[in-house]
């Protein structure tokens, strides 16, 4: 019997602009599909995740739950933020869910996405057209992610690797050995030159580069990520690394929400709350669907 064709989007996370923000490509997979087929689909869309969902019709809960793995071009990650919020945005979008809240089972536990009204944006669209339209963020509850005191005798190799002269503190996540290097401004932040071939032989999965953004950006703080080694040379927005930056920064400054933005040349901005008693993050975003089609294989 022919397989089902698979019904796919692809989703610009963490903006509400197309083109800006971080793509992801969503499949609706209505049956098994072997480990090979999703990796090699992961690498035809070739873009930072491509996120698979399978309905789950014997959950034990009130609220629509789906399975969720993600892949990058090159291997399955445990985490990923940006695609976990453009599945939830293509679930709610396309009508598949009769549901505020989606619950999604994860290498990383279960994870849930809430659609949260955009009440301003809202009024600013019927004032301007006349017309109800549904403007909604999303917002995603992840775990923290510690991060600890990096010992690396050659830091020498991350700052050739980074084009940097000067670092105000290093750390190393506890989850997925990312590298954590806070520089001293956010220019520094967008003024990095990645070394990509030199990123691979630094120890760990990828780096996290931050720093605090200027008072009068309306910003907290500036962040990008390079993860070479998974097929990512540079992720536009990636959710999972802002786990490790709310819980880093809420630390240091003292506070536990946060506007956040990605400087990567697509860029993205979030919206985040740390829930230090529970340790969870939350991250609210909105996103915009850029291509809709099917998988004919």
């Amino acid at each position: 019997m022919a397989k089902k064709l698979v019904q796919y989007s692809v989703v610009d996370a963490f903006t509400d602009s197309a083109f800006k923000g971080n793509p992801a490509a969503v499949c609706l997979l209505e049956e098994d599909r072997d480990e090979e087929w999703l990796q090699a689909v992961a690498c035809e869309f070739n873009i930072s995740q491509t996120g698979y969902l399978t309905r789950l019709t014997a959950a034990e809960s009130p609220n629509p739950r789906f399975r969720l793995r993600w892949f990058t071009p090159v291997a399955e990650v445990q985490l990923c933020g940006h695609a976990t919020l453009a599945a939830a945005h293509t679930l709610f979008s396309r009508g598949l869910v009769n549901s505020n809240i989606i619950e999604f089972a994860t290498l990383s536990g279960i994870l849930t996405a809430k659609k949260d009204p955009d009440v301003k944006a809202m009024n600013d669209s019927n004032s301007q057209n006349g017309e109800a339209q549904e403007c909604y963020f999303i917002e995603l509850d992840f775990p923290t992610v510690p991060t600890t005191d990096f010992n690396f005798s050659e830091v020498s190799l991350i700052h050739k690797a980074l084009s940097v002269s000067s670092v105000m503190d290093m750390k190393i996540t506890t989850t997925s050995e990312d590298i954590f290097v806070v520089l001293p401004s956010a220019k520094f932040v967008t003024d990095v030159e990645p070394q990509f071939d030199e990123i691979r032989k630094c120890p760990g999965r990828g780096i996290i580069v931050s720093g605090l953004a200027p008072p009068e950006s309306g910003f907290d703080f500036y962040s990008r990520f390079f993860c070479p080694k998974f097929g990512i040379n540079e992720d536009p927005v990636c959710g999972s690394a802002h786990c490790a930056l709310a819980t880093y920064w809420s630390q240091k400054l003292g506070k536990c929400d946060f506007v956040a933005y990605a400087a990567s040349p697509r860029s993205g901005i979030l919206n985040i709350h740390v829930d230090k008693q529970n340790q969870r993050v939350q991250l609210r975003g909105k996103a915009i669907t850029v291509m809709e089609g099917s998988l004919l294989v």
